[in-house]
């Protein structure tokens, strides 16, 4: 495959670039970092725009590879050849294919939502861990659910641990980002969702809840749990039953449960299921 590209170095500007959304230090455009032929793959198939492709030939060994390497060129706004050295600068990832690029992570308003009578929502309060929110993503469209909600947000979804994490579905599954937790709230409140606030104070039994209807299920930051603006609105609280020493679980294992529940119980799943 020959592709007249121009070759840049370590010192160039678009390098620089990348290295600084891998540090997650800047990052004005949204821009992600895809490495390897998986997820350059999820770019294409999602049709996201792709601002800089980076090719380094001597690493590109599959035919699919070459395929989309050249698939990248002709939608990137630019593409640079770069060196095996260069390449192993700018990737995290052992084996990159020779493929990366960097794409703009999409966006969602109010107005793009789209719920159905039995929606099922994951609130994300002050979460902190970028690995934990691409796990939640990941769960979520495991369970179809239909959107995330984010409120005071500790970490940017264009983290590059968050793609990973979430198998891609940080580019798939649709979230909002509130800057105000009360503009959270009265958005779910306008739509008439049932709010559950997972707590294991004063909380009932996740069997026991009722997931009829809208469902959004709120979970907190890792090290305090859900902020109290939550707690002001008169919402269930929800808990898992901790049989053992410890006194709760990481957000993404507690999370996974109680959407799942969730699922089973408006889809009817039966225990053959």
């Amino acid at each position: 495959m020959d592709m007249d590209l121009q070759q840049i170095g370590p010192g160039h500007p678009a390098v620089k670039d990348v290295l600084a959304i891998q540090k997650n230090t800047a990052n004005p455009f949204r821009l992600f970092v895809a490495e390897g032929l998986w997820e350059n793959n999820v770019v294409l198939d999602t049709d996201l725009r792709v601002d800089t492709f980076y090719w380094c030939p001597e690493l590109t060994y599959s035919d699919e590879a070459k395929k989309r390497a050249a698939e990248l060129v002709a939608v990137a706004r630019r593409s640079f050849r770069v060196s095996e050295k260069t390449m192993a600068r700018l990737t995290e990832k052992g084996q990159p294919d020779g493929l990366l690029s960097t794409a703009r992570m999409p966006t969602w308003t109010p107005d793009d939502i789209r719920l159905e009578e039995s929606s099922l929502v994951l609130v994300t309060d002050a979460l902190e861990i970028p690995g934990n929110l691409g796990t939640l993503l990941r769960t979520l469209d495991a369970v179809h659910g239909d959107l995330l909600v984010m409120t005071n947000r500790r970490t940017r979804m264009s983290h590059p641990k968050v793609l990973r994490a979430s198998q891609g579905m940080s580019v798939r599954v649709p979230h909002l980002d509130f800057d105000d937790t009360g503009d959270a709230i009265a958005w779910l409140k306008a739509n008439q969702f049932t709010v559950l606030l997972a707590d294991t104070d004063k909380s009932i039994n996740y069997r026991t809840a009722d997931y009829a209807g809208r469902t959004a299920i709120v979970v907190g930051s890792e090290r305090y749990g859900v902020s109290k603006p939550w707690y002001q609105h008169g919402f269930s609280r929800i808990g898992l039953p901790m049989l053992g020493y410890a006194d709760s679980l990481n957000v993404a294992v507690s999370a996974a449960v109680f959407l799942y529940e969730a699922r089973a119980r408006k889809s009817a799943w039966d225990a053959k299921r």
